[in-house]
């Protein structure tokens, strides 16, 4: 009875603190030339700042949901990138945390969707009215905003 305890403790032992030591821990790969990975305050503030619209995605390399989302937003950022008009970015946020703070993310993902260097809400199905961002892995969301800011950006540049 006794022994039968302690195998049952070591068993639960393993299936909770067991996926938390074997997280993949290693960077995010990027698969997109059009996705501007931030190492600084100053690149993000650079980019803001010569892009209309800017969408970042603020991540961390540890977590599961950041990298079953990453290939979808480097897709969108394939697909729709705009030079001037509409921009993706990556934030890592252990990596860069002044700027993570600086835009109060405090769970990943989270995408923030900025308009003239600003955090910005987009109306799109998925996301709630007056929200400027996304949070967690919700890539219908994510791409139902992408295409709105998409169709703005190519209204802007044909006028």
């Amino acid at each position: 009875m006794e022994t039968s305890i302690y195998v049952i403790l070591a068993l639960l032992a393993i299936f909770i603190i067991g996926p938390a030591l074997f997280t993949d821990r290693s960077p995010i790969p990027e698969t997109s030339g059009n996705v501007f990975k931030i190492t600084k305050a100053a690149e993000l503030d650079a980019l803001l700042s010569s892009t209309t619209n800017v969408v970042v995605d603020f991540y961390a390399d540890w977590c599961p949901p950041c990298r079953a989302i990453a290939p979808v937003f480097s897709k969108l950022a394939d697909s729709h990138a705009v030079s001037g008009q509409l921009a993706f970015a990556k934030v890592n946020v252990d990596h860069v945390k002044d700027v993570a703070g600086r835009y109060t993310v405090t769970a990943m993902p989270t995408f923030v969707f900025f308009e003239k260097g600003k955090p910005t809400p987009v109306k799109a199905q998925g996301v709630n009215d007056g929200d400027d961002r996304i949070r967690g892995a919700n890539p219908k969301a994510l791409t139902a905003v992408v295409l709105a800011l998409a169709k703005a950006a190519k209204s802007e540049s044909e006028i």
